[in-house]
């Protein structure tokens, strides 16, 4: 089936996870315990984050949830009660800290010119908040090519949840089914999925092949064999 437009995941998809993450992370959790190094050492045990290495572990809940998802562990070990007050903390921190960090995938901006010259209409969904997955997007130099960006407190739900891609669907007026969510992670697939759309997988952040393959209808080693599989898809009517 012909594709009309692709939906990004964000991270592991268009921004390399453990390079930007990583030390984005270990400079916020460093700035919410203020100092308290048993309180970091327990945060750092919680969200299997390497100090050492700046590394989450395969398991990380910090990997494809968001804090709405996490912030709850971070409250216990933080021995904070206002979990809410605390995830706008978390946003707030991960997103400035993110700034100096952000490392792009190869060459975001020339895939989606690629993608945009085809005639496929994007977009980008994550479990990030929205206003730093905007601000991330524009770093990237995307801004302008994308008519969509969605965050877990957009009004759409997280992923593994088909809202975010069906609330893209009805933007653009296009069936679920031509769709592709592009994405590196279960959640994505799980996403894609119950929306109906297409899932394609990505190798480019934390899961492998074997994990991602028997739920995903394509499996790329990253997002630049986007243009190559548009065109495959295409010719195969």
């Amino acid at each position: 089936m012909s594709l009309s437009a692709i939906l990004f995941d964000k991270d592991g998809t268009l921004i390399d996870f453990d390079r930007s993450w990583g030390p984005a992370a270990h400079i916020a959790m460093r700035q919410l315990a203020e100092g308290d190094e048993p309180k970091l050492a327990r945060l750092a045990e919680l969200m299997h984050f390497d100090r050492a290495r700046e590394r989450f572990g395969p398991d990380s809940p910090f990997i494809s949830g968001s804090s709405d998802s996490y912030g709850p562990l971070w409250a216990q070990a933080l021995g904070r009660a206002d979990v809410a007050a605390l995830a706008a903390e978390m946003d707030a921190a991960l997103g400035a800290a993110v700034r100096a960090t952000l490392t792009p995938i190869g060459a975001p901006l020339a895939v989606a010119d690629a993608l945009r010259t085809r005639g496929l209409r994007l977009g980008v969904a994550t479990n990030d908040a929205e206003a730093p997955a905007r601000e991330q997007v524009a770093l990237l130099g995307l801004t302008d090519r994308l008519e969509f960006v969605a965050g877990y407190d957009s009004g759409f739900g997280g992923k593994p949840g088909p809202g975010m891609i069906l609330a893209f669907a009805a933007q653009l007026g296009r069936a679920p089914s031509t769709i592709a969510l592009v994405g590196d992670s279960l959640h994505d697939m799980h996403a894609a999925r119950a929306a109906g759309a297409v899932a394609v997988a990505v190798l480019s952040g934390p899961a492998r092949r074997e994990t991602l393959a028997p739920h995903a209808d394509h499996v790329l080693d990253d997002i630049a064999g986007l243009p190559d599989l548009v065109d495959r898809l295409r010719a195969a009517g």
